[in-house]
């Protein structure tokens, strides 16, 4: 259905999803389950390799939460915001278990406040040059949750924090600058690259990137050589596929016969 909120487009391995709810994508309950039906889906659909997320507007990628479907100003009882927001929590992926895919996202506009949180739950994020960035959440009496705990991982900590704690906004050059933007396109090149990126991935082998994405799961919170003995244990789930596959093997007898390999997934 054309009125539908969240869109979906499969070429090959790829899944394409568009956030498209007039006028700036924000998200409320009933969207954030539909987003966790589709990534669930192509979390555990064996022929689907990559996924790119972005949203059907030159202006917004997405605000995050629906402010509007949360309040109460006109009487009825508006979304809660501890409310079931689906599979894989709010948009669907930031705390969907076992993601071992890659996804890219392709930031078209505005992305603040959870509409960012859900960016830095990708893997890859490009951006159009007109794209910001920011996490107002200080502005509306409530705390970017899934922001506090990535985003001083992943960028310097006095930036994360001057971020959280003023909710000023960056362009895409300052967020390339800080490291949570990977790439900046113009804007009518944005998609075009990112379905470049996204076939380079699909044609990589599924297995490899299962146990990348586990392994760096793994280790975030934990000690070198704990993670190291974990892996070469055997102890995590897809590095013990990996170690046992036909993929595996393929790729070594690839490289000795000088030729690309070929990918099963097994």
């Amino acid at each position: 259905m054309t009125d539908e909120p969240i869109k979906t487009r499969k070429v090959g391995g790829i899944l394409e999803v568009t956030i498209d709810r007039p006028k700036a994508n924000a998200i409320d309950l009933a969207t954030s389950r539909i987003m966790g039906d589709v990534f669930q889906e192509f979390r555990d659909d064996p022929d689907m390799r990559v996924a790119i997320l972005t949203a059907a507007s030159e202006k917004f990628f997405c605000p995050g939460w629906d402010l509007k479907a949360a309040s109460n100003v006109d009487g009825s009882e508006g979304d809660a915001v501890d409310g079931d927001y689906g599979v894989g929590g709010f948009g669907g992926l930031q705390e969907m278990r076992d993601m071992n895919k890659p996804v890219i996202c392709a930031v078209n506009g505005i992305c603040c406040g959870g509409g960012l949180e859900i960016a830095l739950s990708c893997d890859i994020i490009l951006a159009a040059d007109h794209a910001t960035f920011a996490l107002p959440e200080i502005r509306s009496g409530t705390v970017a949750d899934a922001a506090s705990v990535k985003l001083p991982k992943r960028i310097p900590y006095h930036i994360a924090m001057e971020l959280l704690l003023t909710g000023r906004w960056l362009d895409a050059e300052e967020a390339h600058k800080w490291g949570f933007v990977n790439h900046i396109y113009p804007a009518a090149e944005l998609m075009d690259q990112a379905w470049e990126l996204a076939k380079l991935l699909e044609s990589g082998p599924p297995l490899v990137y299962a146990a990348i994405k586990e392994v760096v799961r793994d280790a975030e919170d934990s000690k070198f050589q704990d993670a190291m003995n974990r892996i070469t244990q055997r102890q995590l789930r897809t590095v013990d596929t990996l170690y046992g596959s036909e993929d595996m093997m393929e790729g070594f007898n690839a490289f000795a016969e000088k030729r690309d390999p070929v990918w099963k997934g097994k």
